[in-house]
Formats: C-alpha cells, structure tokens, sequence
C-alpha cells in the first residue's frame, strides 16, 4: 500500500511535469477558460491514474515490486 502512494506522489509530479510543456490555449476556443482547466484538471488526473495502475500492474506481474 506505501508502494502504491509514493509511486502515485511520484507519477503526479512526473505527468505534472509533462503537462507543463504542452500549449493548450491554442486547443481551445476563446474565452472558455474555465472549460479549458476543468478539461486540462480530468486529463492530469486521467492520465495518473492510468500511469500508476499500468505500472502497477507492470511490477507485480514480474514480480519486481
């Protein structure tokens, strides 16, 4: 379970990281901010849940973690 929550501390800071370099205001229309970070917020969290739990998965298949 410790195993689990400090690989997710670590994949949020690494799709944080990744996210960083993406330049999403061209993606969307003007004036729909809100929509653009509410969208950008689903996406981060998306994308570190299937981050962990593919890793996860990884590790306890081979039997490294």
């Amino acid at each position: 379970m410790l195993g689990k929550l400090l690989l997710y501390i670590f994949v949020t800071i690494l799709v944080i990281w990744a996210m960083d370099s993406v330049n999403i205001n061209q993606i969307f229309k003007k004036n729909h901010v809100m929509q653009a970070r509410i969208f950008y917020f689903l996406l981060g969290i998306s994308l570190i849940y299937l981050v962990t739990n593919f890793l996860m998965d990884l590790f306890t298949t081979s039997k490294i973690f």
